[in-house]
């Protein structure tokens, strides 16, 4: 329900435009929501037991015809997953930091005339099947993958404050905005419900965001996007990946030394090492830290890849 998907959702169905420009909003958004469907059974089908699911989205406020009212996109695509079996877990509020001096929408100060303005979307998380358990050979991946005690303690939190990113157009793309997501949110969220080895899916690629988040954290991942365009634009970013990528790695080992320096001084050092990366840790489980280092990028029939 926000007027830069439109198109792209009357293409696949003709009566959302039609429903839109007769004032149909309810059966537009069931419309649109029905589009979007037919991915997240996809999504369901292709999980591995265990396999988490994180989607991105906000809700909407728009007019149509005469009625201005809020569309629900998060309740909706969670009435989904769970008709389909998945099980929700908490979610994440995304909220963007904004220095407008008017956040409202409506008249202003008479009662009833003004509505608050939307600043947050929705990270929702589901789950399919049973918590995920590991053993043989991936216990040592999951060892290898874990963060460290200080991202621990801020990423799982339900409020989560990133400024946006600019909405990048493409070459060659239908699109007039990607709808792109900041990386640090991506990051965050392979980095918290997979493993390096792990196989990530995004079946709205866009610009590459997530398959960059993949690549920088030794993950392998698939993208789907139905527009060509903005595909080719994901690929140009994967294949001059590499120095990003490892920038991210070095961004994460900075904090850290930084965090084991001001612990150190405030008379707490921290009790364990990691012989990998040579400093100490807060944790057992984090000993067996080893974050990649791309050292280069090829493609081959379209598909990119990192070596280590």
């Amino acid at each position: 329900m926000i007027a830069m998907w439109d198109e792209s959702f009357g293409e696949q169905d003709p009566e959302i435009p039609a429903a839109l420009l007769q004032g149909r909003a309810g059966e537009a958004f069931e419309r649109m929501h029905a589009i979007l469907d037919r991915v997240w059974f996809s999504c369901a089908r292709v999980l591995r037991p265990g396999g988490l699911a994180c989607i991105n989205i906000g809700d909407a406020t728009r007019t149509i015809g005469e009625d201005f009212r809020l569309y629900t996109n998060h309740s909706r695509v969670t009435a989904t997953f769970e008709s389909v079996g998945l099980s929700s877990l908490p979610p994440v509020i995304w909220r963007k930091s904004t220095n407008a001096p008017n956040k409202f929408m409506g008249s202003g100060m008479f009662p009833a005339g003004a509505y608050v303005t939307l600043e947050h979307e929705y990270l929702l998380v589901f789950r399919k099947g049973r918590k995920r358990t590991f053993s043989g050979s991936d216990l040592g991946r999951r060892r290898r993958s874990a963060y460290f005690w200080e991202e621990r303690n801020s990423w799982f939190s339900d409020l989560w404050q990133l400024n946006g990113t600019r909405q990048l157009t493409a070459g060659g793309s239908v699109r007039a905005r990607s709808g792109a997501f900041p990386l640090e949110i991506a990051l965050r969220l392979v980095l918290m419900y997979s493993a390096e080895g792990d196989i990530v899916l995004d079946p709205f690629t866009g610009t590459g965001t997530t398959q960059f988040a993949a690549l920088s954290t030794g993950r392998s991942s698939i993208g789907i996007d139905r527009d060509p365009g903005i595909l080719e634009a994901a690929r140009r970013t994967l294949r001059s990946a590499a120095s990003t990528a490892n920038a991210v790695t070095e961004r994460r080992i900075a904090a850290h030394r930084a965090f084991e320096i001001e612990t150190e001084r405030a008379g707490k050092p921290l009790g364990y090492w990691n012989e990998h990366h040579g400093f100490r840790v807060k944790t057992r489980q984090e000993t067996a830290i080893a974050l990649r280092t791309v050292t280069s990028i090829r493609e081959d029939g379209g598909v990119v890849y990192a070596c280590y």
